[in-house]
């Protein structure tokens, strides 16, 4: 794939310093489809994406401005997704909010200020937030044919830190669902709120967006990186927030810094080296244009293209099927093929 260097996101501060000069607004782009062009354009990808009996949202903005709006097999606007592991991009926004407000110092912190009780090796005590936030924790993973286990545990967190390391803390890509939740339980212990109090107070609230409750741990820990819900107009709001620098309006939902560090390549797992891993948002490259992305299982996504000012959310049924595969396959060829070019032509 082709490296993004952190100088690609800052396009979004040209961008908004240009919206302010201009005098209508918006951005001045004489070679840029307008709306009805635009929408128009889009129009045989929704008539297509509509035959998909797993799709249930899809959802184009281009910049901020909404062209496709359009819910099938019973799907509504009011109605909630469940994210699966999409949820990992919203616990890593929520850690950059946790640093950001001083309720922990560094992504160098080690775990061993957490939990040192679960600690039954010295190497795991080197583990820092930022190895959890890109998967390299070097622990065992706790998904795929080891998730069962670790869900059917007494103690979450006990169970993914005592599982073997299979690679050095810092170094080896192992996707693994176990490492975002240590990162909730990092939100609850260093903030004395429980993760869904504290994406409620400093995500849900400024935003204007809802977090409703979802799966906690027997120890009462919000699930980490699964099964979390919105609905896909937030979740637009989230990746236009990333797309504007962390910005909604004039509230700083989170830094600058943290945005433009996240969405860059940290980790590449080995079977995938066409994308690769930032702090819980996936990065590859798209029709020739560098892209961030929150994904989650069954078809759960929120593409961001910074260059286009394009933000894609699609939400499918989540169930397991023979047809999985194939639906995912077409969401891809969907966002590549046909709506990352309509939006390129013109720019």
């Amino acid at each position: 794939m082709r490296h993004i260097s952190p100088g690609t996101f800052w396009l979004c501060l040209l961008v908004l310093a240009a919206g302010a000069a201009a005098p209508s607004g918006g951005v001045v782009n004489a070679g840029v489809l307008t709306t009805v062009e635009t929408t128009a354009a889009l129009k045989p990808a929704v008539a297509r994406v509509s035959e998909l009996p797993r799709m249930r949202s899809l959802l184009v903005s281009v910049d901020g401005e909404l062209h496709v709006e359009q819910y099938f097999n019973g799907a509504a606007p009011q109605r909630a997704a469940n994210l699966k592991s999409a949820s990992k991009s919203i616990i890593s926004l929520l850690v950059g909010i946790l640093v950001d407000r001083g309720y922990l110092e560094s992504v160098d912190t080690t775990i061993d200020r957490f939990f040192p009780e679960y600690l039954d090796d010295p190497a795991k005590a080197r583990i820092t937030v930022e190895d959890l936030l890109t998967m390299r924790s070097g622990l065992e993973t706790t998904s795929n044919r080891n998730y069962g286990r670790w869900v059917q545990s007494g103690n979450w967190v006990r169970h993914v830190l005592t599982r073997p390391l299979a690679a050095e803390p810092g170094t080896r890509m192992i996707y693994s669902t176990g490492s975002t939740h240590l990162l909730s339980a990092i939100i609850t212990k260093a903030s004395g709120m429980d993760t869904h109090r504290f994406a409620s107070r400093y995500l849900g609230e400024p935003m204007g967006i809802s977090v409703p409750r979802w799966t906690a741990d027997p120890q009462g820990i919000y699930f980490g990186g699964n099964e979390m819900s919105m609905t896909p107009l937030d979740m637009l709001a989230i990746g236009e927030m990333y797309l504007d620098c962390g910005r909604v309006g004039t509230a700083q939902i989170v830094s600058e810094d943290w945005v433009h560090t996240s969405i860059v390549p940290h980790a590449t797992r080995t079977r995938s080296p066409d994308r690769a891993y930032g702090y819980g948002w996936w990065v590859r490259d798209l029709y020739g244009y560098d892209t961030f992305y929150a994904w989650g299982f069954g078809g759960q996504f929120i593409y961001v293209v910074p260059d286009l000012r394009l933000v894609t959310v699609m939400t499918s049924s989540p169930d397991p099927g023979a047809s999985l595969r194939p639906h995912r396959q077409s969401l891809y060829a969907l966002m590549e093929d046909e709506i990352v070019p309509t939006v390129a032509q013109g720019r």
